[in-house]
């Protein structure tokens, strides 16, 4: 099955963000899916997921780099405390302008989940399924421990270096814009709630049985404030990136509840 990429740069009020999409030979209908990457992401580092996914629902498959993120161009501010509720209006308000999205199925890692959810919930009418993996409802003492096991860890030059692979001279940025704000003490009391009440698509939570950065709580809280009819996965034995360490049963879950959206 053949599936073809192109890349695209397009303007935001911030500077230019780099998009890739993915196409099957014949797509079975309009509506993309957007992947929003987590704290140290970007289009890269989806790895073979976004074609995976591409091919086993025909859809075309569109995933961007936020700004100060991969190929995007580069933030110098830190990012403010309310990032997450901001990307409807930020990067995705950019992409969902140059795109032309007319209906869209959001798909969030990490806290891409909580971005997805935001997007959802701002963009109602033109969303029509959300897909979150491993995403974050709650700032949780798990939360903050796997940040700080994950700090120290890049301590080490071959660790950093394997950020600077995909974030170059802005990988100290994009380090730092994790940390600094969910190990803030003001981010301790953050909640995806009120974002969550605002969804009514269809919603697929899939979670990691071990994530180091989150309970089962976090899967539950998202499924239980959703407005629209939600499905919890916990898979067994899988950790905080469950779209690489099990693609197959992710795309394969995620196909399944997109095939049951569209009809």
């Amino acid at each position: 099955m053949t599936i073809t990429f192109h890349d695209r740069w397009i303007a935001s009020p911030g500077g230019r963000l780099f998009t890739r999409t993915w196409e099957p030979q014949q797509a079975c209908c309009d509506t993309p899916i957007v992947l929003f990457h987590d704290s140290l992401g970007c289009v890269e580092l989806w790895r073979s997921f976004p074609a995976a996914l591409c091919a086993a629902t025909q859809q075309r498959v569109i995933a961007y780099d936020r700004l100060g993120y991969g190929r995007s161009d580069p933030c110098t501010a830190p990012p403010l405390h309310t990032f997450i509720e901001d990307e409807p209006t930020t990067s995705f308000a950019a992409l969902y302008a140059a795109f032309q999205l007319e209906q869209f199925i959001a798909l969030g890692h990490s806290v891409g989940g909580g971005m997805a959810v935001h997007c959802a919930g701002h963009y109602a009418e033109q969303c029509t399924g959300l897909i979150t993996i491993a995403a974050q409802s709650i700032n949780e003492r798990r939360t903050r421990q796997g940040i700080q096991d994950a700090q120290v860890a890049f301590e080490a030059p071959e660790q950093f270096t394997k950020l600077e692979k995909y974030h170059g001279d802005k990988a100290r940025w994009v380090l730092h814009a994790w940390t600094d704000i969910w190990l803030h003490p003001a981010f301790e009391s953050w909640s995806l709630r009120p974002a969550l009440e605002q969804v009514d698509c269809p919603t697929l939570v899939l979670h990691g049985e071990k994530d180091e950065y989150g309970s089962h709580r976090q899967p539950e809280q998202i499924a239980r404030y959703v407005h629209g009819p939600a499905h919890c996965e916990i898979l067994p034995g899988i950790h905080h990136v469950p779209h690489r360490e099990a693609e197959a049963l992710v795309v394969h879950l995620a196909s399944q509840f997109i095939s049951r959206v569209k009809s």
